[in-house]
């Protein structure tokens, strides 16, 4: 097995327009070390969700292949990407897309359960956490009781109780005020530390993808190492 969780080979992406063909991505070479954090900047409408989400087997390469934990994702039916996606990758938005109806320590425990696991040893997964995110006193509490920050801590609980191998994140604190902002991006960089998960993070903030070990630019669909 590699040590490489992720590897994406000559990623192309493209749209029609009418009868013009939009080319997004331009030939993309990415490799995810284990353990590895990388930032991917770039101006809006350069492609950087665009990508993330064909790394994360949730949107389809024009051309290419994207490899995540061995497995070639071009390979699978739409069952085992699935599958694959819920087994090792986590996903976190700008906005939390929690559910609800659900208190936080169900919503954590949600990809848990879909995989499988019994309800009491998800509980006690997703109970552990959200204390590792500093919510041990908020599991009973829905996300209408929660603020933005505490909300957003909820989703990367939930992104990391199935321990995948690397986690995709799209603007994560883009939606949040500079205090809270802080507060997250604080809490990730000791997750980083202490449990050594890889991360490809998308945002528009400099300080934050300075805590990075790699940063890329995303540029008229070429990745460049940021100087």
């Amino acid at each position: 097995m590699s040590s490489n969780v992720l590897i994406a080979r000559d990623i192309r992406k493209s749209y029609v327009q009418g009868k013009t063909e939009i080319e997004i991505l331009c030939g993309i070479d990415l490799e995810v070390g284990e353990g590895e954090t990388m930032a991917i900047v770039g101006a809006s409408g350069s492609g950087k969700s665009t990508l993330l989400n064909i790394l994360g087997a949730l949107d389809t390469p024009t051309s290419g292949s994207v490899t995540v934990h061995g497995q070639e994702v071009g390979n699978l039916d739409e069952g085992r990407k699935s599958a694959l996606r819920n087994r090792h990758v986590g996903f976190v938005y700008q906005f939390h897309h929690l559910l609800p109806e659900f208190s936080a320590l169900e919503n954590v425990a949600m990809p848990l359960l879909i995989r499988g696991a019994a309800p009491k040893q998800a509980a006690k997964e997703a109970a552990h956490w959200l204390q590792k995110v500093g919510l041990a006193e908020r599991v009973k509490h829905k996300p209408s009781q929660l603020s933005g920050g505490e909300r957003q801590r909820v989703a990367i609980a939930r992104a990391l109780a199935p321990r995948p191998s690397c986690v995709l994140m799209d603007e994560p604190t883009g939606n949040l005020d500079p205090h809270s902002a802080a507060a997250v991006e604080n809490m990730l960089w000791e997750l980083v530390r202490a449990d050594a998960i890889s991360f490809v993070l998308v945002t528009h903030d400099p300080e934050l993808a300075g805590h990075m070990d790699r940063t890329y630019v995303l540029k008229e669909g070429l990745l460049s190492v940021h100087s």
